[in-house]
């Protein structure tokens, strides 16, 4: 993998526990994720396992967190649900 120093990232997770999508961003996808599995984020702690579904890259934390923001609007969902059509086919989307 390239260096990805200086992007931000958002990201949404899967609770493999109750099906819900969790979204978020952070300037260290690896670091952020294992944080999530190990329980050491309260949103997360009871829904793990968890599983990475999507992710992109922001050239600024400014504009991850409006990305972040769009996300968790009816019209994101949408967006996330259609750009994720083929892998959530067939499974419980809660």
């Amino acid at each position: 993998m390239t260096n990805m120093e200086g992007f931000y990232f958002v990201y949404v997770l899967k609770s493999l526990i109750d099906g819900k999508k969790y979204t978020g961003y952070t300037a260290d996808l690896s670091s952020r994720f294992e944080a999530h599995q190990n329980g050491h984020v309260p949103s997360t702690k009871f829904r793990r396992p968890l599983k990475l579904v999507y992710f992109e890259g922001c050239l600024d934390q400014q504009d991850a967190l409006k990305r972040e923001k769009y996300l968790k609007t009816h019209y994101g969902k949408m967006y996330l649900g259609n750009r994720l059509k083929s892998y959530f086919t067939g499974q419980d989307e809660r």
